[in-house]
């Protein structure tokens, strides 16, 4: 036995009385092991591992409980004797590197900075170990890279620097917690992929932290599941996922999106298969129905884009040679009550497409013709997409202000009304962003993309950062106004699970070109250029 986690209780104490956060929970994991946490948000996961490093917020207190390495209570000890175990025996991998990385230190400083802490090496020696270690999680010319800033890097690159800071010191327990939810399919399973190789060339002991049970079921052979601070289910993946016992772990398989849910099926025999089918909710095969091509869809065209080309130049003028192109040639077009998806890898100009259709780019050749004179946006992230220094109702009020026609008691009965569609309480408008969950600051985002009445709504990575369950009731939010208020969509994701979920025809888009477009399922069953067949095997 490795780590052992014994009877661990977290609280945290700035309230009254203290709300328990982790209960009473114990597991281990041994030498070369990898084990699966998975849960919700809010479940624990995270504090349990945070717990584990000693980097629990100051209003956590661990309040019982053991956690013993090889044998040694690391909670019995002081600061300082911990502090030699951490980095170099036990290590961690965050979901969101650039929220992890100094912004203002170069990355190699930062990397090298680990051997400095626990090692007598010299400045030479630190320098080539640090040049080996980028090589080692896949990085390409070490010695350029030394020198760069995280902001200079993708978000594929900046998770291998995370990598490389944490395996430099070769720890015994690498922790990652959420290390590829931000990340597109194919950089996912690339990252998954460099975590096996370091856990079986070093045999490294493995925690991996997860929503997504697919990732679960690729990396690891055991699994705990846990909601609410406990346990509630733990053992071999196989028998957890393909026969679960508790309530709450059946509800986080049938949240999952199709092509894994389809997968997993298979693997039933066909009493279980029959048994799953039976527990799928209405939501689940309405979306499911939408997906197949049963829905509202007319023929009138929402939206039709002709040879769109945008391009960004440097400081805003336009010199030869200082030209790059984002979105290349881009032709499609949208049916009224139709949900087209746009996949692609981070890069390949999802995301300039869209603003440019919903007026947020104003250079670009070529043409866009859309029937809703405003149409709105729902961003990935609320935090940078709506005013955190504002209540919930003053975000909602302000564009029927801003439009203007309405007396001051109708716009806040319209406040009511939307925060009501999106199955949010009028309480919720009294709050500001950071007092919600991830889940109901989607549903505010929502809320706001419908105050004035736009049938044509874009959705950018709307759902990425959610977990499994979260996710299901958004999409089910989704289809349900789109029902009401005979809405189009055009959804934009790297999670080709969600896209096949939810979409009437999908467009792939590398490079900033669309290299294929069509029906969800022809595309999805039988791809035919060769970067969506690579999307599609990626998919875990």
């Amino acid at each position: 036995m490795l780590l052992e986690v014994k009877n661990l209780t977290i609280g945290f104490v700035d309230t009254k009385p203290t709300q328990q956060v982790v209960n009473q929970i114990s597991f281990h994991i041994n030498k070369g092991e990898i084990l699966g946490i998975v849960g919700e948000s809010g479940s624990g996961k995270s504090m349990t591992a945070l717990s584990i490093m000693g980097l629990q917020k100051d209003s956590a207190r661990i309040t019982s409980g053991e956690i013993n390495l090889e044998g040694k209570n690391l909670l019995g000890m002081s600061e300082k004797e911990r502090r030699a175990y951490l980095g170099k025996e036990i290590a961690m991998v965050f979901q969101e590197p650039m929220t992890s990385l100094n912004p203002v230190m170069k990355i190699g400083d930062q990397v090298s900075e680990m051997l400095k802490l626990h090692t007598n090496l010299s400045k030479q020696e630190r320098l080539e170990k640090t040049y080996q270690s980028f090589e080692e999680v896949g990085l390409s010319n070490p010695k350029e890279l030394y020198d760069k800033y995280p902001f200079e890097l993708s978000g594929g690159m900046r998770q291998r620097v995370m990598i490389a800071m944490a395996m430099i010191c070769k720890p015994k327990v690498l922790i990652a917690d959420e290390p590829t939810t931000a990340l597109d399919v194919s950089v996912q399973a690339q990252i998954l992929e460099l975590l096996k190789k370091m856990n079986e060339e070093y045999g490294v002991s493995i925690i991996l932290i997860s929503h997504d049970l697919g990732v679960i079921r690729t990396m690891c052979k055991q699994v705990i599941v846990m909601a609410e601070g406990n346990i509630v289910e733990q053992g071999q993946v196989e028998d957890i996922l393909y026969h679960p016992k508790q309530e709450y772990t059946i509800k986080l398989l049938e949240a999952i999106p199709s092509i894994h849910r389809n997968r997993m099926q298979k693997q039933h025999n066909k009493e279980n298969e029959k048994e799953s089918a039976d527990k799928q909710t209405v939501n689940v095969q309405e979306l499911s129905n939408h997906a197949n091509g049963i829905g509202n869809v007319s023929t009138d065209k929402m939206l039709t884009v002709s040879n769109l080309s945008v391009s960004y130049y440097k400081n805003g003028r336009i010199h030869r040679g200082e030209r790059k192109e984002i979105v290349q040639e881009a032709s499609f077009y949208i049916n009224t009550g139709e949900v087209v998806g746009i996949v692609g890898e981070s890069g390949s100009g999802k995301s300039t497409l869209a603003k440019a259709i919903v007026g947020l780019l104003s250079t670009y050749e070529g043409h866009v013709q859309c029937e809703e004179a405003r149409p709105q946006m729902v961003f990935q992230d609320p935090y940078s997409s709506l005013n955190q220094a504002k209540r919930i109702e003053w975000i909602l009020e302000e564009p029927l202000k801003i439009q203007g026609g309405f007396k001051k008691k109708e716009r806040k009965q319209l406040v009511r009304e939307r925060l009501q569609e999106v199955g949010l309480s009028e309480e919720i408008g009294k709050r500001y962003i950071h007092q919600l969950s991830g889940g109901q600051r989607q549903r505010v985002c929502i809320a706001a993309a419908l105050m004035l009445q736009s049938r044509f709504v874009v959705l950018d990575e709307a759902v990425s950062a959610l977990d499994v369950t979260i996710q299901r009731q958004i999409l089910t939010l989704l289809m349900n106004l789109k029902r009401k208020h005979n809405l189009t969509y055009l959804f934009i994701s790297h999670d080709m699970n969600v896209i096949h979920e939810i979409c009437d025809r999908v467009l792939v888009m590398h490079n900033g070109r669309i290299v294929e477009q069509g029906e969800t399922e022809d595309v999805f069953a039988s791809p035919k250029a060769a970067y969506t067949k690579k999307l599609l095997e990626a998919v875990l």
